[in-house]
């Protein structure tokens, strides 16, 4: 875990007293209520959904795969960094999404490690995201296909007015031995000078194990995400809550624009007037569900409702512990 420079501050919301309550006053007189005249509403139909149609809805709406691309999850090390928050705030951030990395099987890096995830607080982050973007263009954009959400996400990452915005990069990996699969413009096997023009030389070798239609050894794996926090909206965010969102967010891949306003979850932090204190167990079971999940299906479909399934029985776990 490491915390970079730190300088803004997260304040508690300021609490509102609450107003005096009027004087006690005879109600005036009211005259006799009449029921009224039935009225026929016609045929009702009282319709419910499962948890399995739940869950696959709630999936639907969160995730937000690069294009033509599976869930990305991160492999096996995740190591988070903090700029611009003192001390305090910046290492509970750090602590909190490093834990729940822990929690779903992830290696939180060790003080020092190079950050792969970068979290960074201003009070100016328009400007920020224009300028990061600008001067680290290939850190946003690495130009391999399915590496990223494309140009025009980019740009809207930009110009969000979102308390917390996100960018994420991801590849396509090998299973067997986490070597890239794709061409990323630039990288070469060996010496690039030597190889010249030689096509070969720039294209990725995979050694398939078992040849099959319905199943593959390439994954999706998160490389980087870089967290823009703004300062002017954040303030009135508890330092505990704020850490839950962002690891919901660096953890998976959250679409910027889902509607999770139907389910209990810690993406409504800044949506709900009432949101939860922290990741709720629909946002931990979304979460150990990624993680668990196989992700072998070359039919992408099969591999959102494998993750869905896995899902399905992480919340069922969880919700017998909580009964035990």
């Amino acid at each position: 875990m490491v915390v970079l420079a730190l300088s803004v501050l997260l304040t508690a919301a300021p609490m509102q007293d609450p107003r005096p309550p009027s004087a006690l006053q005879d109600p005036p007189a009211q005259a006799a209520p009449v029921d009224p005249a039935p009225v026929d509403l016609g045929e009702v139909e009282i319709t419910g959904r499962s948890l399995d149609t739940v869950i696959r809805a709630f999936v639907n709406e969160v995730a937000e795969p690069n294009r033509r691309r599976g869930l990305a999850r991160w492999g096996d090390r995740i190591c988070v960094g903090v700029a611009n928050l003192r001390a305090a705030p910046a290492q509970a951030i750090v602590d909190r999404v490093s834990t729940v990395a822990g929690d779903i099987g992830l290696t939180p890096g060790e003080p020092g490690c190079e950050p792969n995830v970068i979290i960074i607080a201003s009070d100016q982050p328009a400007a920020l995201a224009r300028d990061l973007t600008r001067e680290r263009r290939h850190a946003f954009r690495m130009g391999g296909p399915g590496m990223d959400r494309g140009r025009a996400a980019l740009e809207e990452f930009v110009a969000s007015d979102a308390p917390v915005r996100w960018w994420q990069v991801s590849a396509p990996v090998d299973s067997e031995t986490g070597a890239i699969a794709v061409r990323i413009p630039g990288d070469c096997r060996g010496d690039c000078d030597a190889a010249g023009t030689d096509p070969a030389a720039y294209a990725p070798v995979i050694a398939t194990f078992a040849a099959s239609r319905l199943s593959t050894q390439i994954v999706d794996e998160l490389l980087r995400t870089v967290v823009i926090l703004d300062a002017n909206q954040i303030s009135g965010f508890g330092v505990d809550q704020l850490a839950d969102y962002v690891a919901m967010i660096t953890l998976a891949q959250i679409d910027p624009e889902a509607d999770t306003s139907g389910y209990a979850s810690i993406l409504n932090l800044f949506d709900d007037p009432g949101p939860p204190t922290g990741l709720t167990d629909w946002d931990r079971a979304y979460l150990q569900g990624l993680y668990d999940a196989e992700r072998t299906r070359k039919n992408l479909r099969a591999g959102r409702m494998e993750i869905a399934d896995t899902i399905h029985r992480t919340h069922r776990a969880l919700t017998a512990g909580e009964t035990d």
